[in-house]
């Protein structure tokens, strides 16, 4: 089965599930104010976690999201899927897979892996506020544990461990008459972090094993309550010796036709990926909402 076919699988689980709930998402929440689904799993941005939780329940009811997103920069391309829940807009729990596969680097070196997959478990709490209802922005804490389905090459290439769990701490902000009388989503998340790649080729290194702290931001503008444009920026570690660690960027637009569906097209440039430089390409993801 394809990633495409599986996150439709996913979409389908959550669809029979919620019945049987006892408060489903309902109208309570702005349009777009769960966001898009991070490549990781959490709510948020394409690259980056927001502090809002997925799904549109408010804090009496349940919701939850499926997503699956492909990036592809020419040499190597990303497909990540998975399902993310969150509980009474407090705790949102997630699950993602990535298979990376690469692509010009596998054909260079005749490498024996034509792919690298790992698994994403999240959770994240709203400790505080709300994107649109309060003077403070809404703040969470969430935490990514990441672990590669095969850590062969990346242990070959310098990486001190297959697995390893990321920290963070996100605060959002809808400001709903700004940026020329639209509004305005401002977000900042700090990450405490040691993933290589974010994840993809390891944890630690041989230039440097241990965490460190990382800043991660986006700004959108909603140029009408189904559409966004916007920015992304995540600074990124640099532990391995062969082959430098740039960070990502990106610049997007959000389509929110429903509250079920929402589609993020992108242009990401990613920088230097495991000795191949310029790594530029198009995202792509789909999030079905419930």
């Amino acid at each position: 089965m394809t990633p495409a076919l599986r996150c439709v699988s996913i979409a389908c689980a959550l669809s029979a599930l919620l019945p049987a709930l006892p408060a489903s998402a309902g109208q309570g929440r702005l349009l777009a104010t769960g966001g898009a689904t991070q490549v990781e799993g959490a709510a948020g941005g394409g690259i980056v976690p927001w502090a809002v939780l997925s799904g549109y329940g408010t804090d009496e009811q349940h919701g939850g999201a499926a997503f699956y997103t492909r990036v592809d920069t020419g040499d190597y391309a990303l497909d990540a899927f998975g399902a993310s829940y969150t509980f009474a807009n407090r705790v949102e729990v997630s699950f993602a897979r990535q298979s990376f596969d690469l692509g010009e680097l596998q054909r260079r070196l005749a490498l024996p892996w034509d792919a690298l997959e790992q698994d994403i478990y999240g959770a994240k709490v709203r400790l505080a506020g709300d994107l649109v209802y309060t003077r403070m922005p809404q703040v969470s804490v969430g935490v990514q544990h990441k672990r590669l389905r095969d850590g062969a090459l990346p242990l070959a290439v310098g990486a001190r461990d297959d697995n390893g769990t990321d920290a963070y701490l996100s605060a959002s902000k809808l400001f709903l008459d700004a940026a020329g009388g639209y509004q305005l989503l401002l977000n900042a998340t700090l990450r405490s972090s040691n993933a290589n790649q974010a994840g993809l080729l390891g944890f630690g290194g041989d230039r440097r094993a241990e965490r460190t702290w990382l800043w991660e931001g986006s700004a959108a503008v909603l140029l009408d309550p189904r559409l966004a444009v916007g920015v992304e920026y995540r600074q990124k570690p640099d532990n391995l010796g062969f082959a430098r660690e740039d960070d990502w960027r990106d610049v997007f637009i959000a389509w929110f036709p429903n509250k079920h569906v929402a589609v993020v097209g992108a242009w990401a440039d990613l920088g230097s990926i495991a000795t191949l430089d310029d790594q530029r390409g198009a995202y792509v993801s789909l999030q079905l909402s419930l």
